[in-house]
């Protein structure tokens, strides 16, 4: 799996870039279904995340959210990320 993290408006800390990695590895287990990972995190008065999935059957996932803090952002995105993964994994078992 391919990721690709990009900060718009300011620049990502280091604590910030390790909160990023630890959260990636709830997904871990669906690393051999995703082609590529794309987070998007902008921050103006709150932090906007927003990333997109491209699966290896050609079916895409996006989400995004927005909160004040950077931790609850990325927590929201993340859980609404493993869903999307997970319904996504189901809908490809069925067929």
């Amino acid at each position: 799996m391919e990721k690709s993290i990009n900060a718009v408006g300011f620049t990502l800390e280091q604590k910030q870039s390790d909160m990023i990695e630890s959260k990636l590895k709830r997904i871990a287990y669906a690393e051999d279904l995703i082609i590529n990972l794309t987070m998007r995190i902008k921050h103006d008065k709150a932090y906007s995340v927003e990333t997109t999935v491209n699966f290896r059957w050609g079916s895409q996932a996006h989400v995004s959210n927005e909160d004040f803090d950077f931790g609850a952002a990325l927590n929201k995105n993340m859980d609404m990320l493993d869903q999307k993964i997970n319904k996504e994994k189901e809908k490809k078992q069925e067929k």
